[in-house]
């Protein structure tokens, strides 16, 4: 069974035939329940992202800033395995049709095993995996097991990467570049800042693959402001905090729906 890294390349080309960046969400799988994640995720595609990262929950995420631990450590008290994560990808993107990734430290796969890993994604829908952690000089493995099963793998490029490293970066890469804003975790901003628009005008002078900026985005304005430069613009923790400081599941589903739905029209400059 062959993934589907195609439909996430026709999103992302879609997407720049309007004018416009694409919307790409981030929510953990097995928060605050399996089937809560998977109604989450269904409602941020539901209300505008063209996108959606599903989070493979660890226990050390380094990169990651205190709202999405939170969330991390709420699913693995609940007993969640890759096979929930699995499940989370195949119910959203059979019930929406949009390409979903699975965003995860190496760990995890590693244990799991490539092969199994990659072969499970695909046949359950996933368009690729983003893999913060993994060193490009590292991830022959990985690429030849994803490559096979039709997934994108996505890197994670920062500010303080110097150009020749983008290019050894963006040449191992496909699907698109993640563009963090800033140096640290994530987390919401007050603003994006400089920096974000420097990293993808360099970036994009060693590609053509669409390259999408995270870290910061948590509003429309913030989301209009980058979708005047990036490809597309990556919400995170903005989303796992409408789950958060929800009085119940339900109110949260809705939150993250209505969140979707301001962010869309932010990367459409209708914000």
């Amino acid at each position: 069974m062959s993934g589907n890294v195609r439909l996430l390349n026709d999103t992302l080309a879609a997407a720049k035939s309007e004018g416009r960046a694409a919307l790409i969400a981030y929510l953990p799988a097995g928060f605050p329940t399996v089937d809560g994640g998977i109604a989450a995720i269904r409602a941020a595609l539901d209300g505008g992202a063209d996108v959606v990262e599903v989070g493979l929950p660890h226990s050390d995420p380094v990169l990651d800033g205190p709202v999405i631990q939170t969330a991390d450590d709420i699913a693995l008290r609940g007993g969640l395995k890759i096979v929930d994560v699995m499940r989370t990808v195949r119910e959203a993107h059979e019930a929406t049709g949009k390409p979903i990734l699975v965003m995860t430290y190496w760990n995890p796969i590693d244990r799991y095993g490539v092969e199994r890993f990659t072969a499970e994604l695909a046949e359950a829908g996933g368009a690729g995996c983003i893999l913060p952690d993994l060193p490009v000089q590292e991830s022959a493995l990985w690429r030849e097991h994803a490559d096979k099963h039709g997934l994108a793998t996505v890197f994670v490029v920062a500010p303080s990467s110097k150009d020749a490293r983008l290019a050894e970066i963006t040449a191992a890469g496909s699907g698109f570049v993640y563009a963090a804003s800033l140096m640290g975790v994530t987390g919401t901003r007050e603003s994006v800042g400089a920096q974000a628009e420097d990293l993808v005008r360099r970036t994009r002078a060693t590609t053509d693959t669409p390259v999408c900026v995270g870290l910061g985005v948590s509003n429309a304005a913030q989301a209009a402001e980058v979708a005047r430069f990036a490809d597309g613009v990556i919400v995170g923790s903005a989303f796992v905090k409408r789950m958060l400081d929800a009085p119940d599941d339900a109110a949260g589903v809705e939150g993250v729906r209505a969140l979707a739905a301001d962010l869309a029209k932010g990367v459409r400059g209708q914000a």
